[in-house]
C-alpha cells in the first residue's frame, strides 16, 4: 500500500526530510574530501621523516588512530 501526501500537515515534514537528506549527503561528500585532504597531509609529513607515532603524539591520538585516518582517506569503492 502506497501512502500519498494528503495534506499540508504531511507535506511539511516530508519537505523537511528531503532538505535534511540533501544536507546529510552534502556533509558526507565534504567528510570524504576532508579525509582525503588529511591523508595527503599525513603522507607528506611521513615523507618528510615523521613517524606515525610522532604524528599521533602531536595530535594527541594513538598510532592506531593515525593508521585509521590514513585508511579512511584512501580512494576506494563507495558503499
Amino acid at each position: 500500500m502506497i501512502k500519498h501526501i494528503e495534506s499540508a500537515a504531511h507535506a511539511a515534514p516530508l519537505a523537511e526530510l528531503m532538505q535534511v537528506r540533501a544536507a546529510a549527503l552534502e556533509n558526507a561528500r565534504a567528510g570524504r574530501e576532508l579525509s582525503r585532504q588529511r591523508r595527503r597531509l599525513i603522507d607528506a609529513l611521513l615523507a618528510q621523516g615523521f613517524s606515525q607515532a610522532d604524528l599521533a603524539r602531536e595530535l594527541g591520538v594513538t598510532r592506531q588512530a593515525i593508521q585509521k585516518m590514513v585508511a579512511a582517506g584512501q580512494d576506494g569503492p563507495r558503499r
